[in-house]
Protein backbone atom coordinates (compact mmCIF):
# COMPACT_ATOMS: atom_id res chain seq x y z
CA UNK A 1 0.00 0.00 0.00
CA UNK A 2 1.29 3.41 -0.94
CA UNK A 3 1.78 5.93 1.84
CA UNK A 4 0.06 9.28 1.46
CA UNK A 5 2.43 12.15 1.84
CA UNK A 6 1.69 15.75 2.63
CA UNK A 7 3.88 18.41 1.15
CA UNK A 8 4.17 21.88 2.61
CA UNK A 9 3.58 24.48 -0.08
CA UNK A 10 6.67 26.20 -1.29
CA UNK A 11 7.00 29.97 -0.85
CA UNK A 12 5.70 31.86 -3.83
CA UNK A 13 4.64 35.39 -4.75
CA UNK A 14 1.38 35.39 -2.76
CA UNK A 15 0.54 38.43 -0.70
CA UNK A 16 1.99 38.57 2.78
CA UNK A 17 0.42 39.38 5.21
CA UNK A 18 -3.17 38.14 4.84
CA UNK A 19 -5.77 40.92 5.16
CA UNK A 20 -8.67 39.72 7.34
CA UNK A 21 -10.47 43.06 7.61
CA UNK A 22 -9.35 46.70 7.72
CA UNK A 23 -7.00 47.08 10.66
CA UNK A 24 -6.34 43.34 11.07
CA UNK A 25 -3.74 41.43 9.09
CA UNK A 26 -2.31 37.98 9.78
CA UNK A 27 1.28 37.19 8.84
CA UNK A 28 1.51 34.04 6.71
CA UNK A 29 3.89 32.63 9.33
CA UNK A 30 0.83 31.98 11.54
CA UNK A 31 -0.94 30.02 8.79
CA UNK A 32 0.01 26.42 7.99
CA UNK A 33 -0.26 25.49 4.32
CA UNK A 34 -0.35 21.88 3.12
CA UNK A 35 -0.60 20.51 -0.39
CA UNK A 36 -2.07 17.15 -1.32
CA UNK A 37 -3.36 15.38 -4.38
CA UNK A 38 -6.71 16.68 -5.48
CA UNK A 39 -9.68 14.30 -5.53
CA UNK A 40 -11.99 13.63 -8.43
CA UNK A 41 -11.41 13.16 -12.16
CA UNK A 42 -8.60 14.84 -14.05
CA UNK A 43 -6.58 12.25 -15.86
CA UNK A 44 -2.85 11.92 -15.57
CA UNK A 45 -2.34 15.49 -14.38
CA UNK A 46 -4.46 14.98 -11.23
CA UNK A 47 -2.64 11.77 -10.41
CA UNK A 48 0.82 13.36 -10.43
CA UNK A 49 0.45 16.88 -9.02
CA UNK A 50 -0.40 17.99 -5.53
CA UNK A 51 -2.64 20.92 -6.35
CA UNK A 52 -5.13 20.72 -3.45
CA UNK A 53 -4.18 23.27 -0.78
CA UNK A 54 -5.32 23.31 2.85
CA UNK A 55 -4.74 26.43 4.93
CA UNK A 56 -5.09 26.01 8.69
CA UNK A 57 -4.84 28.55 11.46
CA UNK A 58 -4.25 27.75 15.14
CA UNK A 59 -6.33 30.28 17.05
CA UNK A 60 -4.71 29.85 20.48
CA UNK A 61 -1.15 30.15 19.14
CA UNK A 62 -1.81 33.41 17.29
CA UNK A 63 0.26 36.38 18.37
CA UNK A 64 -1.76 38.76 16.20
CA UNK A 65 -5.24 38.29 17.67
CA UNK A 66 -6.19 39.73 21.06
CA UNK A 67 -7.55 37.42 23.78
CA UNK A 68 -11.08 38.69 23.12
CA UNK A 69 -10.74 37.99 19.40
CA UNK A 70 -9.30 34.53 20.07
CA UNK A 71 -12.25 33.72 22.34
CA UNK A 72 -14.76 34.92 19.74
CA UNK A 73 -13.18 32.89 16.90
CA UNK A 74 -12.75 29.78 19.07
CA UNK A 75 -16.38 29.96 20.20
CA UNK A 76 -17.69 30.22 16.63
CA UNK A 77 -15.24 28.09 14.64
CA UNK A 78 -13.29 26.03 17.15
CA UNK A 79 -9.61 26.03 18.13
CA UNK A 80 -8.35 25.34 14.59
CA UNK A 81 -9.78 27.05 11.49
CA UNK A 82 -9.19 25.39 8.11
CA UNK A 83 -10.04 26.18 4.50
CA UNK A 84 -9.28 24.04 1.47
CA UNK A 85 -9.24 24.66 -2.26
CA UNK A 86 -8.93 22.20 -5.12
CA UNK A 87 -10.84 24.18 -7.73
CA UNK A 88 -8.06 24.72 -10.24
CA UNK A 89 -5.12 22.79 -11.67
CA UNK A 90 -2.68 25.35 -10.31
CA UNK A 91 -1.38 24.93 -6.76
CA UNK A 92 -0.63 28.66 -6.62
CA UNK A 93 -4.21 29.61 -7.54
CA UNK A 94 -5.61 27.05 -5.07
CA UNK A 95 -3.36 28.54 -2.41
CA UNK A 96 -4.80 32.01 -3.07
CA UNK A 97 -8.35 30.61 -2.96
CA UNK A 98 -7.70 28.75 0.32
CA UNK A 99 -6.23 31.88 1.91
CA UNK A 100 -9.19 33.98 0.71
CA UNK A 101 -11.63 31.45 2.16
CA UNK A 102 -9.74 31.36 5.46
CA UNK A 103 -9.75 35.17 5.63
CA UNK A 104 -13.51 35.25 4.93
CA UNK A 105 -14.24 32.66 7.65
CA UNK A 106 -12.12 34.56 10.19
CA UNK A 107 -13.66 37.92 9.26
CA UNK A 108 -17.17 36.48 9.68
CA UNK A 109 -16.26 34.94 13.05
CA UNK A 110 -14.78 38.23 14.29
CA UNK A 111 -17.91 40.27 13.54
CA UNK A 112 -19.45 41.72 16.68
CA UNK A 113 -23.26 41.69 16.50
CA UNK A 114 -24.83 45.10 16.94
CA UNK A 115 -26.95 45.33 20.08
CA UNK A 116 -30.67 45.70 19.45
CA UNK A 117 -32.05 49.13 20.20
CA UNK A 118 -35.38 48.94 22.00
CA UNK A 119 -38.18 50.81 20.25
CA UNK A 120 -41.72 51.61 21.30
CA UNK A 121 -44.64 50.28 19.25
CA UNK A 122 -46.23 52.91 17.01
CA UNK A 123 -49.72 54.21 17.64
CA UNK A 124 -50.99 52.48 14.48
CA UNK A 125 -49.56 49.09 15.54
CA UNK A 126 -51.15 49.46 18.99
CA UNK A 127 -54.47 50.33 17.33
CA UNK A 128 -54.25 47.27 15.04
CA UNK A 129 -53.44 45.03 18.00
CA UNK A 130 -56.40 46.27 20.05
CA UNK A 131 -58.72 46.03 17.01
CA UNK A 132 -57.69 42.41 16.45
CA UNK A 133 -58.31 41.57 20.11
CA UNK A 134 -61.73 43.22 19.95
CA UNK A 135 -62.71 41.25 16.81
CA UNK A 136 -61.57 37.98 18.38
CA UNK A 137 -63.59 38.76 21.53
CA UNK A 138 -66.69 39.40 19.42
CA UNK A 139 -66.29 36.02 17.68
CA UNK A 140 -66.08 34.27 21.05
CA UNK A 141 -69.09 36.19 22.42
CA UNK A 142 -71.12 35.22 19.33
CA UNK A 143 -70.31 31.55 19.95
CA UNK A 144 -71.52 31.87 23.52
CA UNK A 145 -74.84 33.41 22.43
CA UNK A 146 -75.39 30.66 19.81
CA UNK A 147 -74.79 27.89 22.33
CA UNK A 148 -77.04 29.55 24.90
CA UNK A 149 -80.03 29.69 22.46
CA UNK A 150 -79.82 25.97 21.55
CA UNK A 151 -80.05 24.66 25.10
Amino acid sequence: MRRRRRVVCCPSPVRDPLLIRPGLVLPLAEIELHAARSSGPGGQHANTTESRVEASFDVAASATLSEEQKARVAARLGPRVTATAQDTRSQLRNRELALDRLAARLAHALEVPRPRTATRPTAASRRRRVEGKRRRGEVKRARRRDRGGEE
